[in-house]
């Protein structure tokens, strides 16, 4: 298990930017964005590895926006998104980790979740879908399910984007005024807001016993979506380039082949 002391997120300030200059750095996450793109064309290449993103938020903490601006120039062909929702019937047949395993990126490509196997500590504990005893030994099942992904050469990123009460207010209120978010808009979004403390406390024990060396948690500021999308942008960039590739050698030999 993971020997992070117990976090507190009222310690994170959702409205932090860092100090940084909202145009500068907009022009920084555009190229970022670009060098995301030129990386998975050689990640593709080489197929050696996967790495899987994980997301994760309150409602309209801006997940799908994270995603949506930060692979903005990647080849669709080379991403696999899962959001996961309640398990099905054939799902909850099986553990709970079951579905997760099943929707791992194959080497090559990027994997994407929109909430994850955390929900089984987070959503499951809040609204008590299971008893304490059976998702409290979650935490190190997970732990040992992302020791052996990374074994086996997934690279996981783990964002938790962090915003205020009030701003989450902001953003379903605009899910209820403009038209083109009305289809965004759940009325169960209202009966987990009421249970935002308990969320809140939740969350800190999932990334308080599962930030791992192998599997660690980003915590985001996200109040501002520029800063936000920096972030994130930068280190998914930087996960690449750890990789250090190169472009791999043909299988063949290409120098006789004649093209007419």
């Amino acid at each position: 298990m993971s020997k992070l002391k117990k976090l507190s997120l009222k310690n994170l300030d959702p409205d932090d930017c860092g100090g940084l200059d909202k145009e500068a750095t907009q022009k920084k996450t555009d190229k970022l964005c670009r060098h995301i793109g030129e990386l998975q064309e050689l990640f593709h290449a080489n197929a050696s590895h996967a790495l899987l993103l994980v997301f994760q938020g309150m409602d309209a903490s801006g997940k799908d926006g994270s995603v949506k601006s930060v692979l903005e120039h990647v080849n669709p062909a080379g991403v696999e998104t899962n959001n996961f929702k309640s398990p099905s019937t054939e799902e909850l047949a099986h553990d709970y980790l079951w579905r997760i395993h099943k929707a791992m990126p194959r080497y090559g490509s990027i994997g994407v979740f929109n909430r994850s196997h955390y929900e089984e500590v987070l959503i499951v504990r809040v609204q008590g879908m299971k008893p304490p005893k059976v998702w409290k030994q979650h935490y190190e099942q997970i732990n040992l399910f992302e020791k052996m992904l990374a074994e086996n050469r997934v690279k996981i990123l783990k964002f938790y984007l962090h915003i205020s009460k009030n701003e989450q207010a902001e953003r379903l209120r605009a899910r209820l005024q403009m038209p083109s978010k009305n289809w965004k808009f759940s009325a169960a979004d209202m009966e987990m807001r009421k249970k935002w403390d308990d969320f809140q406390e939740a969350y800190e024990d999932a990334i308080s016993k599962c930030d791992t060396p192998w599997a660690p948690w980003h915590l985001i500021p996200a109040n501002h979506k520029w800063y936000r999308n920096y972030l994130i942008a930068k280190t998914v960039a930087s996960a690449m380039e750890s990789f250090k590739m190169d472009w791999p050698k043909p299988k063949e030999d290409l120098s006789s082949i004649r093209i007419v």
